[in-house]
């Protein structure tokens, strides 16, 4: 019998994975402060009316060429933009704006309501920096920017028109295999809401390039929803990335030469 929490679990299966959060909080920070200091950051701006719909804009240095939407993950429970900024460091040095939001977390908000509010976020992306816009996202995070692919996500004409490419890192595509977690508690999705925030069972994606980034040392799971997604969607690829784990797969957003970063710009 298969112990749903377990094969979702990810702390526990990778080594010293305690601290991974404050050393991406700490790594953030001194990242952030270097780059509001010299006039390239943006922070806390309001895409929306709750208390956490915020988002930072990171800029390069000259005139951007569009814009990266970076969404974090943490099972929509857990985390806020401020962990991640440093990520942006990859997409910036390539002369790409980058925008962070935060969202309303589970219990606080459905899932089905924070797809909403990501939404309402990347509008606001579109509205700070003209030219074309990446979505990407880790986790809970990769779900979500898969979401915004789905038909029943109305986005603009002018966001659909620029979207150019979607790449979810370790995305959760299917989550009716939650319902059988502990943590849907949080959630407290039934199945008729699992079923209509799953990626997967979206028939007629908007005709997006994707790629899903997955870890080759990652939990069978995570490597599963991966496939899936690639599976389900016609215009999506699915890339292993070999000897990475859940949470060092996002890394190579820092570095403005690394896989990861080529994938989001489409460069081999």
């Amino acid at each position: 019998m298969t112990d749903w929490d377990d094969a979702y679990a990810n702390r526990a299966y990778i080594e010293d994975g305690e601290s991974y959060p404050d050393r991406w909080a700490d790594e953030a920070r001194e990242w952030r402060e270097v780059e509001h200091a010299i006039g390239r950051a943006r922070l806390n701006i309001s895409y929306g009316a709750g208390a956490r719909e915020l988002l930072d804009l990171f800029l390069p240095a000259g005139r951007p060429a569009g814009i990266v939407v970076f969404v974090h993950g943490g099972y929509w429970r857990d985390f806020n933009k401020s962990f991640w900024s440093h990520l942006a460091a990859g997409a910036t040095a390539r002369d790409w704006a980058v925008a962070m939001p935060s969202y309303t977390l589970v219990p606080d908000a459905r899932i089905s309501e924070i797809t909403a509010e990501i939404a309402r976020a990347v509008h606001k992306a579109a509205e700070l920096v003209a030219g074309p816009i990446i979505l990407s996202g880790h986790s809970a995070g990769g779900h979500l920017v898969a979401r915004m692919l789905c038909q029943d996500i109305v986005l603009s004409e002018d966001v659909s028109r620029r979207l150019q490419r979607v790449v979810p890192i370790s995305p959760l595509s299917d989550l009716r295999p939650l319902l059988k977690t502990t943590m849907n508690e949080d959630f407290q999705m039934d199945a008729a809401e699992a079923a209509a925030e799953s990626p997967v069972l979206e028939t007629n994606p908007r005709d997006v390039p994707v790629t899903v980034w997955v870890g080759g040392d990652e939990r069978p799971a995570f490597l599963d929803q991966a496939q899936w997604l690639a599976d389900a969607w016609p215009r999506a690829e699915v890339v292993v990335a070999p000897g990475l784990h859940h949470f060092n797969v996002i890394e190579g957003l820092a570095d403005s030469e690394s896989s990861l970063t080529n994938a989001l710009f489409a460069l081999a």
